[in-house]
């Protein structure tokens, strides 16, 4: 979802801009950072390096599989938690302001993080937390320097960190919300579907939700269809089809065979390939629009067939 994470955020914050009477500019500005403050929570698989290292020097497992099982022991917990969203914001916010002091309050208050993560959860947390807090710290000094105002980041700090996590309700474990509180807000993962390989068909095609709902936002705000940017040749993922009787059935366990084949079919919006084409709304919207037929024709013969 790490996509989806960042379009939902890009979504949600050009949608409100654009509804608050902000100008293009500044709806699209504003949105452009809350999607990547949608992504720094997911820098928390960062250790998943250290199994990646680890496979290397004989551990056993396949760098891929090395990489999860290391980087799933702190993924989902302190980078996800409401309460820290909350902390990080009104961080943000003060960090952004144009007085000395608001602007040492704020780095205060994200530098205070990490000692105070490794004191409840240990090291590797704070380890991880060092990493979150010097990302979030790195974003705010590019927004500022390029004009952000303390309430345009702050609302995109917002939007980002709180919508992160329900992203993550539909695949593998519940994020710790309520961190650090021995609270549990969301127990078990949403489940679309008993069927494994329907459930991972229903999240991949909120994945491409997502992206179709960043799509409409930016075409909204600019005035223009995203249906006049996608090419007929869209229509040949529905070929992929065949896909659900050649491999075997996806889940979210083993989805690698699935996720890479589906969307290789996107490159259908750059053939031929050119530098002209790649640079169009055009070649982007055809593949996901090829992408998309592909996913709903493969689980229409899935179906019928599984």
């Amino acid at each position: 979802m790490f996509v989806g994470h960042a379009c939902l955020a890009f979504a949600v914050a050009a949608l409100g801009a654009d509804r608050l009477g902000w100008s293009r500019e500044r709806a699209l500005g504003v949105a452009a950072l809350a999607a990547l403050f949608a992504t720094l929570p997911d820098v928390d698989v960062v250790y998943g390096l250290a199994g990646l290292i680890g496979s290397g020097t004989g551990a056993g497992l396949v760098p891929v599989e090395s990489f999860w099982d290391a980087g799933n022991r702190v993924h989902r917990g302190v980078t996800h938690a409401l309460p820290v969203a909350a902390v990080v914001t009104s961080a943000v916010w003060l960090a952004a302001r144009t007085e000395v002091r608001s602007r040492a309050v704020g780095a205060a208050i994200l530098a205070a993080l990490v000692p105070s993560v490794a004191a409840v959860s240990g090291g590797l947390a704070g380890a991880v937390t060092a990493v979150f807090v010097l990302c979030v710290g790195a974003l705010v000094a590019l927004a500022i320097r390029r004009g952000a105002s303390p309430r345009t980041l702050a609302g995109a700090a917002f939007v980002g960190l709180f919508t992160h996590p329900f992203g993550d309700l539909l695949t593998g474990e519940p994020p710790a919300l309520l961190y650090p509180f021995d609270l549990t807000l969301v127990a078990e993962r949403v489940v679309l579907s008993t069927d494994p390989t329907l459930h991972l068909l229903g999240a991949f095609g909120v994945e491409l939700a997502t992206v179709w709902l960043a799509l409409a936002a930016y075409f909204r705000i600019s005035g223009e269809r995203p249906a006049a940017h996608v090419d007929r040749r869209a229509v040949l993922g529905v070929a992929y089809a065949g896909a659900a009787l050649a491999l075997p059935a996806p889940t979210l366990e083993v989805s690698y065979h699935f996720v890479f084949s589906v969307l290789a079919v996107g490159s259908v919006g750059v053939a031929p390939p050119s530098l002209e084409r790649v640079r169009t709304w055009r070649a982007g919207v055809t593949a996901l629009a090829a992408v998309s037929l592909a996913a709903v024709a493969y689980a229409a013969v899935y179906l019928v067939v599984g």
